[in-house]
């Protein structure tokens, strides 16, 4: 383990979260309170401490795949640390355990909340709650190996380890520039988001932290209704959006370089759009028992639809209150989630078509076993190594899952307040159902089961085995 290389990327993520904190310090001098000290003082010590970490290189700056998930899962730990410190602070989330959620719940892009009036706060931590989605969305170290020319390490291991989906490649030649790439289409797509928000009358400080919320697909609003409040034409624009940032962002790229073909030819986004209208069809048709509501329902199921498959945690409707099929149908779409490359969460689509693929391909040689079946993804055949590191995903995932589900049974709350609380959580998506529901908050939970969803948050933004490999022993052996 090359421990100072892991400490000089550490103090790097300190210094960049030091200048993401001047942001809701510039809100807070705009709006006259008094909390913004609280961010520049904690920008200042944290930018101290990083530049400490960082002052000297490395001798040895190489890094691989163990110290690769090291970074990560310990710079999410610190980034959530530090980032959880001003709602403490300032005595807006007054209890330690609950600002460590938020926050953690705002970086991951869960938007699980233990909030019950979030319209109390003041605008310089609404701006810090939302704009915790955006930073966390595309990854902090995406965004270091953007600025930063860190040579002589294998950056790759970087993106693999924060990137979520089965596999992780180059854009472009060199790692840098593919994170470069990465950011400027989703800070495009959140401008673009602002704009036609603002155009649609919306408040501008509402309309920058609703496009924070989107493009994370974190889902932290800053009302108590969320974005039920709002316009039709605001509601439509925030379920556009919504689905766009659950797309894989090399489809993007594919459209800006001009490989049409590429981009449109890419299985999982095809199978996307697929489940997407598909759903919003059938909770459409399950929800309207009158014709005449059947627009309005139809807004709904597109934004729910949207908000719940893409894990932003959105709503505009009680969606727990829906017919039996339309809540399972959703609670299904928790599992699929988004796009990999995308800044949505769950499962992804590509894992759920290499799985169907993977079944398919076992019966196939059951009845037929001495034929020989390979497995395609947009006409390449996928290495062993990938289809390997998808079904232990999938093991790790179930286990993580009734571990989980058991600790939190201790609260002795019903079924279904539990497990979706879990699966909210693990799959990054905010709002589970019954007493986790789009009107409820986690505050009813007991700070142990917090902790465990805590855990879930993190294991579910890093696909598990960055957070996961800590707490095995070998990993902290030099060499």
């Amino acid at each position: 383990m090359n421990y100072s290389i892991i400490v000089y990327i550490l103090g790097w993520v300190m210094t960049f979260e030091s200048a993401f904190m001047l942001l809701p310090c510039l809100t807070a001098f705009i709006y006259k309170e008094e909390n913004g000290l609280i961010f520049l003082i904690c920008a200042v010590v944290t930018a101290i401490v990083g530049r400490l970490m960082t002052i000297k290189k490395p001798a040895n700056n190489m890094f691989y795949a163990k110290e690769g998930f090291v970074a990560v899962a310990l710079s999410w730990i610190v980034l959530s640390i530090i980032g959880a410190v001003p709602f403490y602070a300032s005595g807006e989330i007054p209890r330690p355990i609950d600002a460590i959620f938020e926050v953690v719940s705002g970086f991951t892009t869960t938007g699980a909340s233990i909030l019950s009036d979030i319209e109390s706060m003041s605008r310089c931590m609404l701006l810090w709650r939302s704009f915790t989605h955006w930073i966390g969305g595309m990854g902090v170290l995406v965004f270091l190996l953007a600025i930063l020319p860190m040579t002589g390490g294998q950056n790759i291991y970087l993106m693999r380890a924060e990137s979520p989906g089965p596999s992780v490649g180059k854009l472009v030649p060199k790692m840098r520039k593919t994170a470069m790439v990465l950011y400027m289409i989703y800070t495009v797509l959140t401008l673009a988001e602002i704009i036609f928000l603002i155009v649609g009358k919306m408040p501008v400080f509402d309309a920058v932290c609703t496009a924070f919320g989107t493009a994370g697909t974190g889902g932290f609003g800053i009302k108590n209704d969320s974005i039920s409040g709002y316009s039709s034409y605001i509601q439509i624009v925030v379920t556009i959006f919504m689905f766009l940032f659950g797309v894989n962002f090399n489809f993007y790229f594919f459209v800006l370089v001009k490989k049409f073909k590429d981009a449109f030819s890419m299985e999982e986004v095809k199978w996307y759009f697929i489940l997407y209208i598909g759903s919003v069809v059938a909770i459409t048709i399950n929800i309207t028992n009158n014709i005449s509501n059947l627009g309005g329902n139809l807004k709904h199921a597109a934004f729910q639809t949207a908000s719940i498959m893409t894990t932003t945690g959105f709503s505009t409707a009680d969606f727990d209150s829906w017919p039996q099929f339309s809540r399972a149908l959703l609670v299904v779409l928790m599992f699929i989630g988004a796009c990999a490359g995308s800044t949505g969460g769950g499962m992804k689509v590509s894992r759920i078509i290499l799985y169907v693929k993977y079944f398919k391909k076992e019966v196939s040689a059951s009845l037929h076993s001495r034929s020989v079946k390979i497995i395609k993804s947009d006409d390449k055949v996928l290495e062993g190594s990938i289809i390997k590191a998808t079904i232990g995903f999938l093991m790790a995932y179930i286990i993580v899952t009734i571990v989980s589900f058991l600790l939190v049974s201790l609260n002795n709350f019903d079924l279904e307040t539990s497990f979706t609380a879990v699966v909210a959580t693990l799959n990054n998506i905010g709002p589970g159902l019954s007493r986790v529901g789009p009107t409820c908050n986690f505050n009813l939970f007991s700070d142990f089961s917090k902790s465990v969803l805590i855990f879930d948050m993190l294991a579910g933004r890093l696909e598990l085995f960055p957070i996961l490999i800590l707490f095995a022993p070998q990993t902290w052996r030099r060499g």
